[in-house]
């Protein structure tokens, strides 16, 4: 059975994008790319040609993994979502308990994280761990570097 994936609607739409580019601009190139590698003579010893191939399978790996979340996500409607609990897609404002800074993060799925931009994956560390809890609750998570407390002060979607 496959992973289900979790996806905001404009995480859904990104994806949706840069599938649809790769499978027709992109291996459009990468054939164009194969057929120019190919005219330097003997395949056996051409690097042109080999690095092409390989650019190839790195290109057709990424589509067929698009496609794989595309067919098994789940699309959070965030116009729907229960700020009773944390879930995927809310806004969660957090107090470090031991050092007092305020966080904010948005739940996401994997394929969305990015934490530069404070979005973080329900299968992270925090993300799991506050998946399910309510405002006022506390969480404890183990990180590398030892253990880290957090109260919720806010969940908004």
């Amino acid at each position: 059975m496959e992973k289900e994936v979790f996806l905001t609607k404009e995480g859904y739409d990104k994806l949706k994008r840069e599938y649809d580019e790769l499978s027709s601009t992109g291996r459009k190139e990468m054939a164009e790319k194969i057929k120019i590698a190919r005219e330097f003579g003997d395949l056996s010893e051409n690097a042109e040609y080999d690095a092409a191939k390989e650019e190839q399978g790195f290109l057709e790996k990424r589509i067929r993994e698009i496609n794989e979340m595309l067919s098994n996500c789940t699309i959070i409607d965030e116009s729907t979502i229960d700020t009773k609990t944390v879930s995927v897609g809310c806004i969660v404002k957090l107090q470090d308990l031991e050092f007092g800074d305020k966080l904010e993060y948005k739940i996401v799925g994997v394929s969305e994280a990015k934490i530069e931009e404070n979005l973080i994956s329900n299968e992270s560390p925090l993300g799991s761990a506050l998946i399910g809890k309510k405002k006022g609750q506390e969480v404890v998570v183990t990180t590398p570097g030892g253990e880290a407390r957090f109260k919720i002060l806010s969940i908004n979607a």
